[in-house]
């Protein structure tokens, strides 16, 4: 007996596990390893073997970099915390984002801006704070003095403070600053297009005023009741003195009974009939006083000298503001006005006093009020700068879970991917059993 291994044509004619012959036997274990070579062959045929280019190596290849890429791009997001890094992440979102930050950062500094504004409003008023207690004791010395019961000596005394007292005036309109910017020595008053006339005190007459034809005189107006014409038989008069603010002192007189008088480019009107000599005994000692009334006028203003506040991210997001002229010549407090050397003088000093006082009054009101729309401004600001800031966040930051889930299945990709890539590359290696 000997073995054979047929011929591939000749096989064909023979069942694979049954041939015999007379004189010819194949062994079974033989004809099947036979077999076996013969249609992995035919298997190698039809899906035809390329070794210079590993289409599966290039497939899983490219998987790989396109993995290793997205990975990138996820660490970088969840290293920055940002969502866009880069203009190629996304263009739209980058420019809008910027435009945001750009009003966010505005935003901010307007809030800044707005509490610088409020400590140099609250530096202002704490210096008129100083000069409403000095006009206290101012008034209270005048008050002293135009009692007779004060010698000429204790007038004298009285003076002297009231001097001193003046000069403090001045000397906190001319030192009060912020941020070396001078507040109180009306350089920077505030805007008035037109002028501004309040009656500071009535008196007995009820004194009302109006604009006249002229141009309003800024000043102190005293109005004074008596006998102040003729002779003590005389009927009443009213004198309107004017006090400016360089201590010149000018004056008209009208007959009570006219009813109204026009100075200053003002227009005074009072009620003639409340004073006549009969309820003094039909009689009055000359330059006697028996009413008195205060006006203060401030003259139209229209300088660009305001403060100007920028409260807001964009132009003409912004607030005007100014503080009047404080010194004491502003306040009507002259060396020939603040005169108590005698009691006619010292009562007339009292209504000068009460003209400043309102000045200064009215210059904290409108500080104050400055200062509480500015709080209003930076609560405001802060809202506008919160919401805004989260619109950004929603564009421009990471969702650091979402890119946690997306870098996890990179990983598992990339494993994946390289896996692949090994056994792509053992591929080709089949083609060495053709050549064995």
């Amino acid at each position: 007996m000997f073995f054979q291994i047929l011929p591939i044509s000749q096989l064909r004619h023979y069942k694979v596990f049954n041939l015999y012959s007379d004189n010819n036997v194949v062994e079974k274990g033989a004809l099947k390893k036979s077999y076996l070579e013969i249609q992995e062959r035919k298997h190698m045929e039809v899906k035809g073997m390329r070794i210079n280019h590993n289409i599966s190596a290039l497939n899983s290849w490219r998987s790989i970099n396109s993995t290793n890429t997205d990975m990138g791009k996820t660490l970088e997001r969840l290293s920055s915390g940002l969502r866009i890094n880069r203009a190629g992440d996304d263009a739209a979102g980058l420019a809008i984002s910027e435009k945001m930050r750009g009003q966010i950062r505005g935003l901010d500094m307007a809030i800044k801006n707005s509490e610088d504004a409020i400590s140099l409003i609250q530096t202002a008023e704490g210096a008129l704070t100083e000069v409403h207690s000095i006009l206290g004791r101012m008034r209270e010395l005048a008050v002293q003095a135009a009692s007779d019961t004060n010698t000429d000596v204790d007038r004298n005394q009285v003076q002297a403070e009231l001097n001193q007292l003046r000069e403090e005036i001045d000397r906190i309109s001319r030192t009060t600053e912020f941020n070396t910017k001078k507040l109180l020595d009306g350089k920077i008053e505030g805007f008035r297009g037109t002028a501004d006339i309040k009656v500071v005190t009535g008196g007995n007459i009820n004194v009302q005023t109006n604009k006249g034809s002229g141009v309003v005189s800024e000043g102190t107006f005293v109005i004074e009741v008596g006998q102040l014409t003729g002779n003590v038989t005389s009927p009443l008069d009213v004198r309107i003195v004017k006090i400016n603010s360089s201590g010149v002192i000018t004056s008209t007189i009208a007959s009570i009974g006219a009813g109204s008088a026009a100075f200053g480019g003002i227009t005074f009107t009072w009620t003639g009939n409340t004073f006549n000599l009969n309820q003094f005994g039909g009689s009055l000692p000359l330059n006697e006083v028996v009413d008195s009334a205060v006006v203060r006028a401030e003259a139209v203003y229209t300088a660009n000298k305001q403060l100007i506040f920028q409260i807001g991210a964009n132009e003409g997001h912004n607030m005007v503001a100014g503080i009047d002229n404080m010194s004491a010549g502003a306040l009507g407090l002259s060396t020939s006005t603040l005169k108590v050397t005698d009691q006619n003088s010292a009562e007339r000093t009292i209504m000068v006093v009460d003209s400043a006082i309102h000045k200064v009054s009215t210059a904290r009101a409108a500080v104050g009020a400055i200062q509480n729309r500015l709080e209003h401004t930076i609560s405001n600001l802060g809202v506008a700068s919160e919401n805004l800031t989260a619109a950004e966040s929603r564009i421009r930051d990471a969702d650091m879970a979402k890119e946690m889930m997306q870098y996890t299945k990179q990983q598992i990709l990339l494993q994946s991917s390289m896996s692949m890539l090994a056994q792509a590359n053992a591929q080709p290696q089949n083609v060495l059993q053709l050549l064995r």
